[in-house]
C-alpha cells in the first residue's frame, strides 16, 4: 500500500499552534498528520495546503508568505524525511532517497488579489495546486458555500439550544436553525462562476503547470474551469452530493465530466460532509459511510476519477479514522466492502500520480 493525499491542513495548524507556544514540529505532534506516521503508513505524497481564512486575515498575501516561511522550516528541519516536489520526476527520486514528498498547494485563490504576477510568484515558490476559493467570494470566481450564511446558521443554532425543554419557542426556533442550515450546506451557486479575471487566472495556472482545485467552488465555476481548461484538474477533497447532500460534494455530472477529462476527486474524511445527522446529533464518523462514497463514485465516474483528500487538520477527527496512521484500515474496509487490490491502488495513489504526471512537467 502506498499513499497521495490531495489535502492536509496541517501547516496551518501547526504555525497557529506555535502562536499559543506549543512547538510540536512537522516531524512529531498530536494533531492528525505528522512525518513519523506517514512514514510507518507508506505515504508517497502529502499535498500540504496554505490555507487563508479571508474572515481572519488582514493581509491574505501576506498570511499565506507567512504559512509559506513556515512550510520551508519545516522542509528544512526534516529534509532527511520529506523533500519539496517541483516537478513530477521529484516523486519518483524523492522515493529513490527514502523520502515522503512534499505538494505545496494553496487554500484560497484571493491570496493573489486578482494579481497575476503574484500567481507567477506562487508557482516559483513552488505552489502546485491552487484552490480557487474557500467559502468567500473573491477576485477570481464564487464558492458555493457563502461564510455569511454560515453565521446566521450558527446564529440560529445558538438561539435554539438556549431554549429550555418545553418553551413554547423551541419549535420555532429549530426550524428556523433548519432553514439556516439548509441555505448554507444544501442550496449551491448555479449562477456566479468565475470572474473573467478569474478565467485569465485559470488559463495561466495551465501554462505555468499548477493545477486548478474546485473544491469549494461554485457548480457554475466548475463548469467553467471545465470549459477553460484542456489537461486534467481536481477536486482535492470533495465527495458525492448524492450520498450526502452538502454542496460541498460532486453532483453525478461533475463526477463523469471531471471523469471524462481525466481529473481527480479526493475522498474527503469530515464525518458531516460523508453523512448527514438530524441537527444537534453529533457526527462522529464511519468507514463506512466513506465506502458509500467510493462506491457511488466509482459507478458514476469509474475507478480512475477517485482518490484521497483526507482534509485532516481541518476538520473534527473522524473516531475511525483519527489520522494518517488510519490509511491502512480504510484500506482494509474498502477491500472487504468488495474493493480489488488493483483498484485500491489507483484510490489511494495511482490516480492522483497519473495527473500530476500530466500537469506538473
Amino acid at each position: 500500500m502506498r499513499v497521495i493525499d490531495m489535502h492536509c491542513d496541517t501547516i496551518s495548524v501547526l504555525l497557529d499552534d506555535r502562536r499559543w507556544g506549543l512547538w510540536e514540529g512537522l516531524r512529531r505532534n498530536e494533531r492528525h498528520v505528522d512525518l513519523m506516521r506517514m512514514k510507518k503508513s507508506r505515504y508517497l505524497v502529502q499535498n500540504f495546503a496554505l490555507f487563508v481564512d479571508l474572515g481572519q486575515a488582514t493581509d491574505p498575501w501576506e498570511r499565506v508568505l507567512e504559512l509559506y516561511r513556515h512550510y520551508m522550516e519545516e522542509m528544512e528541519k526534516n529534509k532527511d524525511l520529506i523533500a519539496p516536489v517541483y516537478r513530477f520526476s521529484d516523486i519518483g527520486e524523492n522515493d529513490r532517497t527514502g523520502r515522503l514528498s512534499a505538494l505545496l498547494t494553496v487554500e484560497e485563490g484571493a491570496v493573489c488579489k486578482g494579481e497575476p504576477e503574484k500567481l507567477r510568484k506562487l508557482y516559483e515558490m513552488g505552489v502546485r495546486m491552487l484552490a480557487l476559493t474557500w467559502n468567500y467570494d473573491n477576485e477570481i470566481g464564487h464558492p458555493n458555500r457563502d461564510g455569511g450564511l454560515k453565521e446566521d446558521w450558527k446564529k440560529a443554532a445558538e438561539a435554539w439550544k438556549e431554549c429550555g425543554e418545553g418553551d413554547p419557542a423551541e419549535e420555532e426556533k429549530r426550524r428556523r436553525a433548519e432553514e439556516a442550515r439548509d441555505a448554507f450546506l444544501h442550496t449551491p451557486n448555479l449562477a456566479g462562476g468565475l470572474t473573467e479575471r478569474g478565467r485569465e487566472f485559470v488559463a495561466l495556472m495551465e501554462e505555468l503547470g499548477m493545477i486548478p482545485d474546485v473544491s469549494h467552488l461554485s457548480d457554475a465555476g466548475f463548469y467553467d474551469v471545465l470549459e477553460i481548461t484542456q489537461k486534467p484538474f481536481v477536486a482535492s477533497h470533495s465527495n458525492a452530493r448524492a450520498v450526502c447532500p452538502n454542496v460541498r460534494n460532486m453532483t453525478d455530472d461533475m463526477i463523469r465530466r471531471l471523469s471524462e477529462r481525466g481529473g481527480v476527486m479526493g475522498l474527503n474524511f469530515c464525518a458531516d460532509f460523508l453523512e448527514e445527522k438530524p441537527l444537534g446529533v453529533k457526527n462522529p464518523g464511519t468507514i463506512e459511510a466513506v465506502i458509500r462514497h467510493a462506491r457511488h463514485i466509482v459507478s458514476v465516474g469509474g475507478v480512475e476519477v477517485l482518490g484521497l483528500g483526507s482534509d485532516f487538520d481541518g476538520i473534527d477527527t473522524h473516531e475511525e479514522l483519527p489520522g494518517v496512521q488510519a490509511m491502512e484500515a480504510l484500506w482494509q474496509g474498502l477491500h472487504r466492502a468488495g474493493f480489488t487490490e488493483a483498484q485500491l491502488d489507483k484510490i489511494f495513489y495511482e490516480n492522483v500520480l497519473r495527473v500530476y504526471e500530466a500537469t506538473l512537467g
